[in-house]
């Protein structure tokens, strides 16, 4: 297969790079080794540092606190935690004990936290002290046999509810600093269970081994040019979030960079971070960098520190592309990756003239990365460049498959290829572009909102007849989840009532912002409600 994106490789880009078969914590025990007094991490908030001798070492004792818990190698651990010091330890910690992390959002329902704590089967969780009483609702119906609880602040204890529950910080005091041995063997031992919805909707652990997501942090390092114990990340990106966890946490780890942790995306924070930090690279959604270039502040602080940003998980507007170009003189270019990738797998090159950047495209396949468009019908069929089809995936970060689901990991992963689900095309430069998503996928901020999910809590509502959720395409978010509802004769409700009602059920990412109540909807032959139009009416009515 010919693989024209080559020729437009950033210079000193390889196209194939040896990576270390080494598990994921060997990479911050390789830094800490080589940088010990190089700041690892910083909390944006409170300015906690620790150093990468300190935070090698937090992990080591982490590790060895559940080791003497009876935690065995391949155990389930769940991170339930914001963006805070705690998690890196924690995150280390977890594989330097042989275990396999699973991290969920700290925006999760209980019903999300109920379900990814079973499926996983984790018997341990590290908890925020906030997000206990969520917790706490569904423990009884779970495994989960011992509990870490931080405050985010060290030296100071969290409280704790009676029972199996742990403080996390003085637990490390307890425990020696060395770190433990296992032997790993890293393209078959699990390092991550990241779930995601897939192609499908329904929520699934994707299993990435060390070596997926060593081999992605590496990649994704030496695409942007990271300068080895010099760049300055910042982190506003969850790293509950597979593109957080990579590009702005194992990334900037390996590169012994230095890590600036924002709890959450807020502009000012965002300005002043950048600002008083000298941050170089800062990975986010394209709502992230529209807000910033519409911000009235933007205009009296020093951005020019910034070297490099990658947008993902939504179609990056030229416009605000262009603007924050201007006002940071760094490269903001868009790339492409899901979660049974890693995530990472193609970006655009970071090229401060511009010249090989292609507006609108994701850019071309990682180092070790092939791609190729094939026919929608069958998957078989490959097809030339300018045709759409389904853009399908090999390389080193592809996922061993789906968590106990051996038939969906099936219709996905054919003949060492991934089928993303997503629909595409492949210019002959060799770049690619996302032109439509297989399924009904909707990208909000960066977030995945299935409309199925909010169909079935929408139909919840004694008044709903018959409903539909489709994208809106929206400037600063991607697209927003719109709502098409027919209600049952006689019965009388209002936009303002059924997104209130949507409130209490399900997570802010996944609330529909626009509400149309109609007569009746279009139904396919079958006697489905025909989405597609819906979201082709919707496209219609949009801007070009």
């Amino acid at each position: 297969m010919e693989r024209p994106w080559y020729k437009f490789y950033p210079e000193g880009v390889p196209r194939s790079i040896a990576y270390p078969e080494i598990p994921l914590h060997g990479l911050l025990e390789r830094s800490a080794s080589a940088y010990p007094e190089r700041c690892a991490v910083v909390s944006g908030e409170s300015g906690y540092r620790l150093t990468y001798r300190e935070l090698n070492n937090l992990a080591s004792c982490f590790a060895n606190a559940l080791i003497s818990m009876g935690v065995a190698k391949g155990d389930r651990a769940a991170l339930f935690l914001p963006n805070i010091p705690q998690f890196l330890i924690a995150y280390y910690g977890v594989l330097k004990a042989g275990c396999v992390v699973t991290t969920i959002s700290p925006l999760a329902r209980e019903s999300t936290l109920l379900f990814q704590l079973n499926d996983s089967e984790a018997e341990t969780l590290v908890v925020h002290e906030f997000l206990i009483p969520a917790f706490l609702k569904v423990a009884s119906s779970t495994a989960v046999k011992r509990v870490f609880v931080t405050n985010g602040v060290a030296g100071r204890p969290s409280q704790l509810p009676q029972g199996s529950f742990y403080d996390f910080d003085a637990a490390l005091s307890r425990y020696p600093p060395e770190s433990p041995k296992f032997e790993i063997d890293s393209k078959r031992d699990l390092a991550c269970l990241q779930y995601t919805g897939g192609t499908t909707g329904t929520p699934k652990g994707a299993m990435l081994t060390h070596f997926n997501m060593v081999s992605d942090a590496i990649a994704f390092s030496t695409w942007i040019k990271c300068r080895l114990a010099e760049e300055v990340f910042l982190t506003a990106l969850p790293l509950s979030h597979i593109f957080g966890m990579t590009t702005s946490m194992n990334a900037p780890i390996y590169a012994a960079g230095t890590i600036v942790l924002l709890q959450k995306f807020d502009v000012k924070a965002v300005l002043d971070t950048i600002q008083k930090y000298g941050i170089t690279v800062f990975c986010g959604v394209p709502t992230m960098y529209a807000l910033i270039v519409a911000s009235p502040e933007v205009q009296s602080y020093n951005l020019r520190s910034i070297k490099c940003c990658i947008s993902g998980g939504s179609p990056l507007p030229p416009e605000v592309q262009r603007k924050f170009i201007q006002l940071t003189g760094g490269v903001l270019v868009e790339g492409y990756g899901l979660t049974e990738c890693s995530p990472g797998t193609h970006t655009n090159p970071v090229d401060p003239s511009m010249k090989t950047v292609k507006i609108g495209s994701i850019g071309l396949p990682w180092p070790d990365v092939d791609a190729r468009i094939v026919d929608l019908e069958t998957g078989s069929k490959t097809l030339p460049p300018g045709e759409i089809g389904e853009l399908v995936i090999k390389g080193p970060q592809v996922m061993l498959g789906y968590w106990k689901r051996p038939d969906e990991t099936k219709n996905v992963l054919r003949d060492g290829w991934l089928y993303t689900g997503d629909v595409a095309k492949m210019d002959e430069d060799g770049y690619f572009y996302i032109v439509d998503r297989k399924k009904d996928l909707i990208k909000h901020k960066g977030y995945s909102v299935y409309p199925r999910e909010v169909e079935d809590v929408i139909y919840e509502h004694p008044a709903v007849k018959l409903c539909a959720v489709v994208g809106k395409p929206d400037p600063i978010a991607g697209e927003v989840p719109k709502a098409f509802v027919v209600l049952k004769d006689g019965a009388d409700l209002t936009a303002d009532e059924l997104i209130s009602f949507l409130k209490e059920r399900l997570e802010p990412y996944k609330l529909v912002k626009e509400v149309e109540f109609r007569k009746e909807l279009p139904l396919t032959p079958a006697g489905k409600v025909h989405r597609r139009l819906l979201r082709e009416e919707e496209l219609s009515r949009s801007p070009k």
